[in-house]
């Protein structure tokens, strides 16, 4: 076995904990943390040569820094990916994934399951600047065919969706979309680098939140877009340089430091969410369950062949529309009520007046975002405690 720890025979936890590392001459044991905005040349002529491109130096925090860099190669590395650049916040790099890649005349082709900013950016923000944009029902190939029946310029789509944990064929999806001349832009937030490989599957390009688990104890924003070297350094770099989406070094000294826990919190989490998942299941009240690691599931096949555990995220719905699940979500004392996810603490809340509120009531009702439905993103508490809070929520619905 080779001793770089980038070397795929170091399994993924191995390699959160080494990959990426460039020490200093002082050889500190935990990467170190430049908070500086800018860097200094030795002459002018240094200076000159680093803007031509003919000299590699830092320049200026916006276009890179050391600390930035170690959490983009330590990404790179967990993803599989030739490149990474990471951005202030997950939307952000959404949206310059996005609008570094088309322009006006270009047809954007987006699963109708998006987080409800996602959704804004597709069908608000890109027509604005002359892109069509088209949305397809995420499970319907048929659908997803005809809109990829004329040429496109990019696809964009959540598996697992959010909230209702969707799963799409994300290979299936895109052959169609190459076919069409898209790059297929995949958020794979809900499966996390390590649950599922978008890249693997046919994906061009594959964007998080690191808020979310990578981070994931709820300290700072920053975001995440990985793909093909040459896309990230013609196309993503440019845009993002000139247009200032950067993460700070300290939020990437932080993700770099959440990174070392990812598979322990990441496996816990999900053997909670399977827990709890059961439980609601059984629960008196509760009338639907979505989490792809259950054979209910409507695409537990298709997860079970893209994804190697279930996600940290649950989806159920409650009877009594929107008092029913207040009433549930205002009995909890130990889950918190919050829009966030992915964190080590154990978080409920309630799309349709929150995360997809912006989303038209027909549209909510096409995706199955009901008034009765709550999104749970389980932490690391013990799964019976979770179960017992869960209880008072049932209680709270007075069915029995």
């Amino acid at each position: 076995m080779s001793n770089d720890p980038t070397d795929t025979a170091y399994r993924p936890a191995t390699r959160l904990l080494h990959a990426g590392i460039e020490r200093t001459p002082f050889g500190e044991t935990s990467e170190a943390m430049f908070l500086t905005s800018g860097f200094v040349y030795d002459n002018a002529e240094q200076a000159e040569a680093t803007f031509t491109g003919d000299v590699v130096h830092y320049q200026y925090s916006r276009f890179g820094n050391p600390t930035v860099a170690a959490l983009e190669r330590r990404l790179a590395d967990l993803e599989g990916a030739e490149a990474c650049i990471a951005t202030s916040t997950g939307m952000g790099a959404v949206s310059s994934a996005l609008l570094s890649h088309v322009k006006a005349g270009d047809r954007v082709v987006a699963s109708r399951a998006l987080f409800g900013s996602c959704h804004w950016i597709v069908a608000n923000l890109l027509p604005r600047y002359g892109v069509e944009t088209v949305f397809v029902d995420g499970g319907d190939l048929a659908g997803w065919a005809a809109a990829l029946s004329r040429p496109t310029a990019a696809v964009l789509l959540e598996s697992p969706s959010n909230p209702m944990l969707e799963i799409l064929d994300i290979r299936a999806i895109a052959d169609l979309a190459h076919k069409a001349g898209a790059i297929v832009v995949v958020d794979n937030v809900f499966a996390t680098p390590l649950l599922q490989k978008p890249l693997e599957l046919g994906a061009d390009v594959v964007v998080y939140s690191c808020t979310k688990h990578i981070d994931g104890q709820g300290r700072v924003l920053g975001g995440a877009v990985l793909g093909r070297q040459d896309w990230i350094a013609n196309t993503l770099q440019p845009f993002t340089r000139n247009t200032g989406n950067a993460l700070s070094p300290f939020n990437a000294w932080v993700m770099l430091k959440g990174l070392e826990t990812l598979t322990l919190r990441v496996r816990a989490m999900t053997e909670n969410a399977a827990a709890v998942a059961d439980y609601l299941a059984g629960a008196e009240g509760v009338t639907r369950v979505f989490y792809p690691g259950r054979p209910d599931h409507p695409q537990y096949e298709l997860a079970q062949r893209q994804m190697t555990g279930g996600s940290t995220l649950v989806a159920f719905e409650v009877a009594g529309g929107k008092a029913g699940a207040f009433a549930f979500m205002n009995a909890l004392r130990l889950i918190a009520i919050s829009n966030n996810l992915g964190d080590a603490r154990s978080m409920v809340t309630h799309p349709a007046t929150t995360t997809h509120m912006k989303i038209s009531p027909e549209d909510r009702a096409q995706l199955g975002i009901t008034d009765g439905v709550i999104r749970f993103s389980v932490g690391l508490e013990d799964a019976e405690d979770l179960k017992n809070d869960l209880a008072r929520g049932v209680v709270a619905l007075g069915l029995r």
